[in-house]
């Protein structure tokens, strides 16, 4: 194809690329406008080099062609005014480079909390952040407003001007969160939280996607985001408020489910500690915490004085975590003790928390102490499992 032939194609790509949106270089929160300078600064300053560099690319070669006749020097090796401009220009761009880049890493620390909403405009004290938690599913994204007590699913609103204070999780595999036109991506792990901080200015609707490929549902791995006025998050929160649907652990799970291009769900009640069992992937009753399950760790393991915290009669059952040993679940209550354990169940008034020395597992060296501690809870334990094997089924 000739050069003339290829150049006719230009009419017909210019309109396909105009309707182009470049929302990363025409972004609506403070953070992402920060993030779209610092892009373009870079950029700039590599082509200080790069742009040099490909011109005299095109000047050498054309002079030293064949037929230029250009003069021959087969001696020449040095040059210290070559050289300095050679080693100086790229020494000189490398170091702004990396100030800019050191600062702007700081001061755009997804974890940092925000000093501005914009342009000399500091962040006002008396103005409250607004909370959300986010839950990556699959495939769809929950928002948790712990101030508000609601939840949604795949709609995130936020009023303008004010911080937002992103904690973000997942329940199965790791994804990630972002709004272009907010702030930059964050990853979303399960077991584990991750932080953004964020605001928006403008008023809009901007588009929220999964940046990390997580299976066959990714493509419809999208929310709206909607960025409005104080009376209209009032508004909105009302709106959600008349939903008729609430969210306990048990419509979580159903909600957790994988499905693909989820509509947008409103939830008027969100059940108190949901996001920190989601956090912890225990929303299951019957599920050890991770939380539980790295304090164990910490102490040094179960050992010696951590059987005497298995306590089936209170963690029985479960279709999804069945225990090897029998029809009913062996949980691990606690790494404290047997009475705060069985308090937590509200089934016996809390007793004063043992001495925690006797109690770090491989490193027990009064195992006497371990059993006089527990003999209030151990023997009303031992009470219960007589009585339940004693009275009928029916009488229970």
């Amino acid at each position: 194809m000739s050069r003339f032939a290829k150049l006719l194609f230009v009419p017909l790509v210019a309109p396909l690329l105009a309707g182009c949106n470049a929302v990363v270089l025409a972004p609506a929160g403070d953070i992402a406008v920060q993030q779209r300078d610092l892009i373009i600064i870079a950029t700039v300053l590599m082509l200080l080099i790069i742009i040099p560099v490909m011109v005299l690319v095109v000047l050498f070669a054309r002079k030293y062609r064949k037929g230029n006749n250009a003069q021959y020097e087969p001696n020449w090796d040095h040059s210290t005014q070559l050289e300095l401009v050679i080693w100086s220009a790229p020494l000189a761009i490398i170091i702004c480079l990396g100030a800019v880049t050191w600062v702007s890493t700081h001061l755009l620390d997804p974890y940092r909390q925000l000093g501005r909403l914009g342009p000399d405009r500091p962040v006002v004290a008396e103005v409250e952040p607004l909370e959300v938690e986010v839950v990556a599913l699959d495939w769809k994204w929950m928002f948790i407003y712990p101030q508000y007590d609601i939840a949604t699913v795949n709609e995130l609103v936020a009023p303008v001007d004010r911080p937002i204070e992103f904690k973000l999780t997942a329940s199965s595999v790791m994804n990630s969160f972002y709004i272009p036109a907010l702030a930059g991506q964050i990853y979303a792990m399960p077991g584990m939280q991750t932080r953004l901080h964020a605001v928006v200015n403008e008023p809009g609707t901007y588009k929220g996607i999964a940046a990390h490929y997580s299976g066959h549902g990714f493509s419809g791995m999208h929310f709206a985001f909607k960025g409005v006025s104080n009376a209209e998050f009032d508004t909105w929160l009302a709106d959600v408020r008349t939903s008729p649907d609430m969210l306990n652990r048990q419509r979580y799970l159903e909600v957790e489910k994988p499905t693909e291009n989820v509509p947008v769900m409103h939830f008027a009640g969100v059940e108190s500690g949901l996001y920190t069992a989601i956090l912890n992937m225990c929303v299951e009753r019957d599920k050890m915490c991770v939380s539980e399950m790295m304090s164990i760790d910490q102490q040094g393991g179960l050992g010696h004085a951590g059987v005497n915290n298995l306590a089936p009669e209170l963690y029985g059952g479960g279709e999804r975590n069945r225990s090897p040993f029998g029809p009913q679940k062996t949980y691990v209550a606690a790494i404290c003790s047997t009475d705060e354990a069985i308090a937590m169940t509200a089934k016996l008034p809390a007793l004063k928390a043992p001495n925690a020395a006797p109690l770090v597992g491989k490193g027990l060296t009064r195992p006497e102490m371990v059993a006089q501690s527990n003999a209030p809870a151990l023997d009303w334990l031992a009470g219960k499992l007589a009585f339940n094997q004693n009275t009928p089924a029916d009488a229970l």
